[in-house]
């Protein structure tokens, strides 16, 4: 008997950009599929389940309010500092765990990448959204704060929702460039933890972007976040705070940058993916 030929088996994407996008829309359900299993994978095994969405931005409330509100002694906008902090930790733990989540998104997939065809854009996308779960949980505190101080914001409340689509982008293309950096560079699991913690001290989370210096303004804007935060503020906080516009159009038209190019590094390097991992 002769035994037939071995085939390899390719896996190759849309050969067209355009058929690239529309089987983004063909494979939509394997993305709520995703997105809902790593948004009961991440809780399910926990003695106090989602709860720790709630108490891990808390008690960095916490420990901000103390440090920068009542022994640093920094302005707080004309606002309880409490409120002041947790509408800059908001979008901040929505990036900072879409970065974490973003990165390691393929390497927790391998085996998918490797059997079947389909836009690897959906995994790290689909981790974005188990963050962006976190994320409208969280909003409890802050609605529990306002309440607690009698706070009511003004019509500016309404443009949150642009801020929040900002903070996808920052999300979606820092997250891209990693989840492609973590796979031919292994190093980036160690690196991401140090970009997360530095970030956080050089974002305007615990304190307000009034208190940098003038001079320091645009280069302090180059952090794609700090314009996000800003945002933030300003729509939940009113007319109690000011952007500075420069430094804000600055600001997020870096996360456009890095947007756009995360999307073109990630395609440019999908093909290899299986490859590697």
């Amino acid at each position: 008997m002769r035994s037939s030929p071995t085939k390899d088996l390719i896996i190759e994407a849309g050969r067209s950009e355009r058929q690239y996008w529309k089987d983004l829309w063909r494979y939509r359900e394997l993305f709520y599929f995703l997105s809902w299993r790593d948004i009961l994978v991440r809780y399910k095994q926990t003695a106090i389940g989602i709860a720790w969405a709630l108490i891990r931005p808390f008690l960095t409330m916490v420990v901000f309010t103390v440090v920068f509100g009542t022994l640093a002694n920094l302005p707080s906008e004309g606002v309880p500092y409490p409120i002041l902090v947790f509408a800059a930790m908001l979008p901040w733990q929505f990036f900072a765990n879409a970065l974490s989540e973003c990165s390691n998104s393929l390497i927790i997939n391998a085996n998918l990448l490797s059997k079947v065809y389909f836009p690897r854009l959906i995994i790290p996308t689909s981790a974005v959204i188990v963050s962006f779960v976190d994320f409208l949980i969280s909003g409890m505190i802050l609605l529990g704060l306002m309440a607690y101080y009698n706070f009511i914001p003004d019509w500016r409340i309404l443009t949150l929702p642009l801020f929040i689509f900002i903070a996808f982008a920052a999300a979606i293309g820092a997250g891209l460039w990693l989840a492609a950096l973590n796979v031919q560079y292994r190093d980036f699991r160690y690196i991401v933890p140090f970009i997360v913690q530095f970030g956080l001290y050089i974002s305007p989370v615990g304190f307000s972007s009034s208190i940098v210096p003038e001079q320091w303004r645009l280069l302090y804007s180059l952090n794609p976040m700090v314009g996000v935060i800003d945002g933030f503020r300003w729509a939940i906080l009113g007319g109690r705070t000011q952007i500075d516009w420069a430094g804000f159009l600055l600001s997020n038209t870096l996360v456009l940058l890095v947007l756009v190019t995360g999307i073109w590094y990630f395609r440019r390097m999908e093909r290899t993916f299986a490859d590697v991992i």
